[in-house]
């Protein structure tokens, strides 16, 4: 049942993609699909710089259609009649949907049209990442539902530990910038630098527990998901490092209150340790080791 519900035939019924479309087809819509990011980032842009006090509802709903087209980009390419094809350059394009999705749902509740613009245009080159990085890899063991729950959990943390990245260096400009205050049109586009703060840590609180959980099912329940022990190497050491840095900062935070500098460094040290166990050890093997 799992199996065919990853498979090409079901999902291309779902998002009604004809059978027959070629890989050359849909090829095509890479670069298509880029510059529409890069149209609905520069209007993000203008509509922050010029209109910040008129409703922007109808802009953020025209990068929905673009999200669906992404998101069928990437079932096709990642689906695969044995499994999933969890390459390099689709688990880039599909860190950057999601990164993209959760701030567009945010951008209902915060004033967020300022930092959509450059996620969108970061959208637009990461999608292509498939089109440089065509490695296969591909997950065989799709029947086991405690792996599709523990890759989708997997995923999800990686995204909204990403998007506290992303916060944390979003703080570190506008408290650089206090000093040397942005245009008046810009400066309301942003949203305060304590509601950014509060913003990181939910973020990273609700990442945190992915991560947990996560790194808890791949140590304990390894052979059942991917069929073999645990085994001690370097993906294991930076995952477990990751979530030491990201305990101490929520920790230190609860404790005595950490916040500004403190907290923006330990939340980039917490995702160059998280990038190195995943995204690193994927790009030595399949770009630089070419397995």
């Amino acid at each position: 049942m799992f199996r065919w519900l990853l498979s090409r035939q079901c999902w291309c019924k779902l998002v009604l993609l004809p059978p027959i479309l070629t890989h050359m087809r849909l090829t095509l819509l890479y670069p298509l699909i880029s510059m529409l990011y890069l149209l609905v980032g520069w209007r993000f842009l203008y509509r922050a710089r010029h209109a910040a006090k008129v409703d922007a509802t109808w802009d953020k709903l025209a990068l929905l259609p673009v999200l669906g087209l992404h998101l069928i980009l990437l079932i096709n390419s990642v689906s695969n009649p044995v499994g999933l094809n969890l390459s390099l350059g689709n688990v880039l394009s599909a860190i950057a949907w999601l990164v993209v999705l959760i701030y567009w749902l945010g951008g209902f509740f915060y004033r967020l049209e300022i930092l959509l613009a450059p996620l969108t245009w970061m959208a637009a080159l990461v999608l292509l990442a498939p089109l440089f990085l065509p490695a296969d890899h591909v997950l065989a063991n799709m029947q086991s539902p405690a792996f599709l729950v523990h890759l989708l959990i997997a995923f999800l943390a990686y995204s909204l530990l990403t998007i506290g990245a992303l916060q944390a260096t979003l703080m570190s400009v506008v408290e650089k910038r206090l000093h040397n205050p942005l245009r008046s049109s810009m400066a309301s586009s942003l949203p305060p630098l304590l509601t950014l703060e509060s913003m990181l840590f939910r973020i990273i609180g609700v990442g945190f527990i992915l991560l947990s959980l996560t790194v808890l099912s791949g140590i304990f329940f390894s052979e059942e998901l991917f069929h073999e022990p645990m085994q001690l190497n370097h993906k294991t050491v930076f995952a477990v490092l990751s979530w030491l840095v990201y305990a101490a900062l929520l920790g230190g935070r609860y404790l005595w209150g950490w916040r500004g500098r403190t907290a923006v460094r330990w939340s980039l040290v917490g995702f160059v340790m998280l990038v190195l166990a995943y995204l690193g050890s994927k790009f030595v093997l399949e770009v630089i080791l070419q397995r």
